[in-house]
């Protein structure tokens, strides 16, 4: 079966940096574009960023973008979000999440999700 395993989270002080991993398992990751999701303390989710299934197209909300990497590793089945200048407003559980196809049509319509991991971003 799908496992979207996330790891990586924790307690970092504003302006420092995280990555996030998330280990894939029961499907053909390279087949399939990935995405990570983020639902801060009170609040809905927020779409954060999507890469196609070869690596080569990528996409950010405007709230990251410029601070956040997606990248993903085919032949380790893992998808990562490289996180730097962290604020406390990206306080937030990140969810590694699979799209049906190999290409992001729109944000939203993901079919597995993994179980979050929890970032803090506070002094």
């Amino acid at each position: 079966q799908v496992q979207l395993v996330e790891s990586g989270g924790g307690l970092v002080q504003p302006g420092g940096s995280l990555r996030l991993s998330c280990a894939a398992s029961g499907f053909t990751f390279s087949s399939y574009a990935m995405s990570w999701v983020r639902q801060a303390p009170g609040k809905g989710l927020e779409w954060v960023s999507a890469i196609n299934s070869g690596g080569g197209s990528t996409s950010y909300a405007d709230s990251v973008k410029g601070r956040f990497t997606i990248s993903r590793d085919n032949a380790k089945n893992t998808l990562y979000l490289q996180m730097n200048s962290l604020k406390p407003e990206d306080t937030a559980l990140y969810y590694c999440a699979k799209y049906p196809n190999t290409v992001v049509a729109g944000n939203w319509g993901m079919d597995y999700w993994g179980k979050g991991t929890l970032v803090t971003v506070s002094s």
